[in-house]
């Protein structure tokens, strides 16, 4: 354990001085940092918290903060730095990440160009500007827990056109655009021919199993024609099983804040 800590001081004081103040101490206690990469006005921030193991026995604990990047992308990234440290068990590891990070990101921005000069130019559509038609959407309370937020939003919704709406619509917003994880799941009650069915689905936008928990307690209280979106603003402070409590309370309350929630 003592090798550990010297090895993490050592790697701490290397990463401050290649990285500058893209370098954060997010706590020193649980020895947690952040490390903002940039390339081309694009960031991503990686968030490390180092445990006792690392490096002799496990891998930092990381987080990825990238609202611009496509799920696909999110999850080549993850695979990536998975593979980094499976490439040098046993040794540091996070100056490989950064520099893995910044690969990727600058081969997205590759693909990105040659697929604008593969179409033809079109007006540039600000998202913000746009009048988008769909349900009231209730926000409920922001729940705060070691700098990270939570914040449910909640829709009355028939259709997948309702559902897509109110996305596009809380995606307006610069806060909950930008926020970490905005996850999300929805029951719909369809009449047909045959009878009565739900249409139901779930995101985790990068939460493992998050969508699936809030999907599953949409099921319990046998909500139907609700959606609801839970933001999650990270702040650096790995929180283990609490977030699920923090989504799951900030679920419900919001279906209830919005007249939603089935007695």
């Amino acid at each position: 354990m003592e090798d550990n800590l010297v090895k993490q001081a050592e790697e701490v004081e290397a990463l401050s001085s290649i990285y500058g103040s893209d370098w954060t101490t997010e706590s020193e206690a649980s020895r947690s940092y952040s490390i903002r990469v940039e390339d081309n006005k694009r960031e991503c921030i990686l968030y490390v918290t180092m445990p006792e193991g690392y490096p002799g026995e496990s891998p930092p604990k990381y987080e990825l903060s990238a609202p611009w990047m496509e799920r696909k992308d999110k999850e080549k990234l993850h695979q990536a730095l998975d593979e980094v440290y499976l490439e040098n068990i046993g040794e540091t590891v996070i100056f490989q990440w950064v520099e893995k990070i910044r690969e990727i990101m600058q081969n997205i921005k590759s693909v990105e160009t040659q697929k604008k000069k593969e179409k033809a130019p079109i007006d540039t559509l600000d998202l913000t500007e746009l009048e988008i038609s769909c349900p009231d959407i209730t926000h409920g309370e922001v729940i705060q827990d070691r700098k990270s937020s939570f914040q449910g939003h909640a829709a009355e919704v028939h259709s997948m056109s309702d559902v897509n709406a109110v996305l596009a619509k809380l995606k307006q917003n610069k806060k909950i655009l930008n926020a970490t994880h905005n996850m999300y799941a929805y029951r719909i009650e369809r009449k047909t021919e045959r009878g009565v069915s739900v249409l139901q689905d779930c995101d985790d936008d990068g939460e493992a199993h998050a969508g699936g928990r809030m999907l599953h307690l949409l099921q319990i209280l046998d909500q139907k024609n609700t959606l609801v979106v839970v933001s999650r603003w990270y702040g650096g402070i790995q929180l283990g099983p609490d977030r699920f409590r923090h989504i799951n309370n900030a679920t419900r309350q919001v279906i209830q804040q919005a007249g939603l929630l089935k007695k």
